[in-house]
């Protein structure tokens, strides 16, 4: 994983945030996929926040991708936002 990279969460109703900093790479990628199976059927809604990324190299979005087929049918819960959002965003999601 990339030394500076972290996902903090918070969870607020039925909603969870994830704010993803520092740099972005194949590691980071399964985390942020770990993350999100681990709490996809519990949430209403998952935020991705993408502001506080300073690097995403693309190995690591090619994972993202790539495993992110695993959530297809709940695209409707993932929510991108902040600058990077568009790199991140699959067919089917949303961001604002």
């Amino acid at each position: 994983m990339a030394s500076n990279f972290r996902i903090v969460s918070r969870r607020k109703g039925g909603n969870l945030r994830l704010n993803l900093t520092g740099d972005f790479d194949g590691t980071s990628a399964h985390e942020l996929l770990n993350a999100l199976a681990k709490n996809i059927t519990t949430v209403c809604r998952i935020f991705i926040d993408t502001d506080g990324l300073k690097t995403i190299h693309p190995f690591g979005l090619e994972v993202f991708r790539n495993y992110l087929v695993a959530f297809e049918k709940r695209f409707g819960r993932l929510v991108f936002t902040g600058e990077k959002k568009i790199a991140f965003a699959p067919q089917g999601s949303k961001y604002l």
